[in-house]
């Protein structure tokens, strides 16, 4: 035990600087994967007809190609037209558009579930389709998506561990360096372990409590 400290204490340091670009990769494709969500998801539910095929068309292929294709994609082959990412960009652009798909289904089950009772009321009184939306679907729609929404962040957060077949130096990748110079993968790995759960955790049970409120309501 006293030599799994030992170690402890001098690994943690370099597996800190792969933490901080795993914190990096999945705050950047969540807010990604956020936005590009909720877009795909106003579409889906629009009454025009050629936009709601074209979102589902989208998220149809994103959610059919694996996400270490997609940051192939955005790192080695965007290069050969001519357009060069780092392997923090690739990965923020590769996680979040993939993840987006996800999140655009979460989003429309939310908007859905809202009772159409309300758009005829909003208009009704001369509501507009995109300002019965800013004003009255979509803040009901946040409160009800709020649970899979933790779930999405949990799974991008675990995802972001593929960004290492990039070459993003994220925890997964550090702790698999260490663990190559050093032998210690037992130590090495049950460290990286330890540190997924220190950042999934609290999610986990902030997903919960969200889950619990909207029970009771």
């Amino acid at each position: 035990m006293n030599q799994f400290y030992g170690d402890a204490i001098e690994y943690l340091p370099i597996l800190g600087k792969g933490l901080y670009l795993t914190i990096t990769v999945t705050i950047g494709s969540l807010l990604l994967s956020t936005v590009l969500g909720l877009f795909w998801a106003v579409l889906r539910v629009s009454s025009i007809r050629a936009l709601a095929w074209i979102s589902v068309i989208v998220i149809n292929l994103l959610r059919g190609i694996p996400v270490i294709v997609v940051l192939f994609f955005f790192y080695f082959v965007l290069p050969d037209w001519g357009v060069s990412l780092s392997a923090v960009q690739a990965a923020i652009l590769g996680l979040g558009l993939t993840y987006s798909a996800y999140q655009a289904e979460n989003f429309r089950a939310g908007i859905e579930a809202i009772d159409r009772g309300q758009l005829e009321a909003a208009s009704s009184i001369g509501m507009g389709w995109g300002l019965t939306m800013r004003r009255v679907i979509l803040p009901q729609a946040v409160k009800l998506i709020l649970p899979p929404y933790g779930n999405i962040m949990i799974m991008m957060l675990k995802d972001s561990s593929q960004a290492s077949t990039i070459t993003v130096a994220e925890l997964a990748l550090q702790g698999k360096l260490i663990a190559a110079s050093t032998f210690k993968s037992s130590t090495v790995f049950g460290l990286v372990a330890l540190l997924y759960l220190a950042m999934c955790v609290p999610l986990i049970v902030l997903v919960r409590y969200l889950e619990k409120r909207n029970n009771k309501r």
